[in-house]
């Protein structure tokens, strides 16, 4: 009868574990206002993509390959960029830019690293490129 229960939850387990998504990735988008525009792409397993938008005209792009990976984007303003591209596993990439015409650029090619930034102002431009493993990257940008 032990030996029983033993196999059923066996198999029971197995087919769980099969009917999982194939990628289990996750997005989470709000945008408020208009013309704010959203973009994103994820091939691997376990990544995540956030991005909240409030006001007119912002655009935030998100692309990972690999496994594990987050990425962030918060944009509270108008006409604001942000575009993080990750490549690897366990990545962690965020930006948040408050006012009007920022740029923000983040590009990682490799594990483990980690890039953040924070645009207030008005016509901010940013770009972090990590290439390799373990690299931290970190800005805070006021412009007039």
């Amino acid at each position: 009868m032990f030996r029983k229960l033993i196999i059923t939850t066996t198999t029971v387990l197995a087919l769980s574990a099969a009917a999982l998504p194939a990628s289990a990735n996750g997005i989470n988008i709000e945008q408020f206002g208009f013309g704010n525009v959203t973009g994103g792409t994820q091939n691997g397993f376990n990544n995540l993509i956030g991005i909240f938008q409030d006001g007119h005209h912002n655009e935030g792009l998100s692309r990972q390959f690999g496994n594990g990976n987050t990425a962030a984007i918060g944009q509270t303003g108008a006409h604001n960029f942000a575009d993080t591209w990750q490549n690897g596993f366990g990545n962690s990439a965020g930006v948040g830019q408050f006012g009007t015409d920022h740029n923000a650029i983040l590009t990682q090619d490799g594990n483990g690293n980690i890039a953040a930034g924070v645009q207030v102002g008005h016509g901010c431009d940013a770009s972090v490129n990590q290439a390799g493993s373990g690299n931290v990257a970190a800005f805070v940008q006021t412009c007039p």
